[in-house]
């Protein structure tokens, strides 16, 4: 997606061989028109697969998770890492450890939100370890819920995540792959850079 691309390419400052740092446009300070298109693009790469709700996790996937949703026209879910007075029964939990923050969050969401009718899509805003998408995968099975296809903003190549969520035969869409982060450098995955040619 050459929007992104670009965005990441002017905007985004490599911190270290593992983490991009992309706070002016995607998980602190938010580009509402790259989130539009962002979440057209994933609606176009689902439109055949009869989503009934998408899901996420606080708090970076909640802005490309709605945008999905609005395209698609369906909810969108997401799941919190924190409890709340408001969330306490009946609900559905799994644990998941994140890469850049080195915590472990249980996440939850309330069980009336998703059911065994529903054809879930994930989106979340980085694909690393997989931990992520996993945990949710977890809720959605929990849930009875099938899910259809994983959306991701940026997956790091590099990581293992998207090798074991496609090895457990998830349809893994991402947007901007990264091939390395290697000397400071972004480097993308050749076939992300000729998809944005074409675009």
């Amino acid at each position: 997606m050459e929007l992104l691309i670009e965005k990441i390419k002017n905007e985004g400052c490599v911190l270290s061989s593992s983490i991009l740092k992309v706070d002016s446009f995607l998980n602190h300070q938010i580009d509402p028109h790259l989130m539009l298109e962002i979440g057209k693009e994933f609606a176009e790469r689902f439109a055949d697969s009869g989503i009934t709700k998408i899901l996420t996790i606080e708090s970076s996937g909640i802005a490309p998770a709605v945008m999905a949703g609005l395209h698609l026209q369906v909810p969108v879910v997401f799941a919190r890492k924190r409890k709340s007075l408001t969330l306490v029964n009946d609900l559905i939990t799994a644990s998941v450890h994140s890469f850049t923050k080195e915590e472990t969050n249980e996440i939850s969401i309330s069980n009336k939100y998703l059911s065994e009718n529903d054809k879930v899509l994930i989106i979340d805003d980085f694909l690393a370890n997989g931990q992520a998408a996993l945990g949710l995968i977890e809720i959605a099975i929990k849930a009875k819920a099938s899910v259809e296809g994983i959306g991701i903003v940026i997956e790091k190549g590099f990581q293992e995540g998207g090798r074991i969520l496609r090895n457990k035969g998830y349809r893994v869409e991402s947007l901007a792959i990264l091939n390395s982060l290697e000397n400071g450098i972004v480097s993308f995955e050749k076939s992300t850079e000729r998809k944005a040619e074409l675009a």
